[in-house]
């Protein structure tokens, strides 16, 4: 859950920036919000690049059939969660250090 948790919240405070400068924001991809930010406050590709990660974890852990076998909680270890958490902070942070 806690991989969910962090895409989510990384993607509201990018669609948060999208509407601070007056954009509007399509589709639940972090990566894709990153890299279709106005280019005045688009960050560099590495950065948008450590999105993907976070893309991994919007579907999957939503559903109980969505890995071929069990349930989709042990598909994820706590190190995947911390890493979630590191890069959503690292967006949430971004996004605050242009105008949130």
């Amino acid at each position: 859950m806690a991989c969910f948790a962090a895409h989510q919240g990384a993607e509201k405070a990018v669609e948060s920036l999208f509407m601070k400068w007056g954009e509007i924001a399509w589709g639940h991809s972090v990566y894709e919000l990153l890299k279709n930010l106005p280019e005045n406050v688009k960050p560099d590709n590495p950065f948008i690049d450590k999105a993907k990660t976070l893309d991994r974890y919007y579907i999957p852990p939503r559903y109980p059939n969505a890995h071929p076998s069990g349930p989709s909680y042990q598909y994820y270890s706590e190190e995947d969660a911390k890493e979630a958490i590191s890069i959503a902070r690292e967006v949430i942070e971004y996004c605050g250090s242009k105008g949130l």
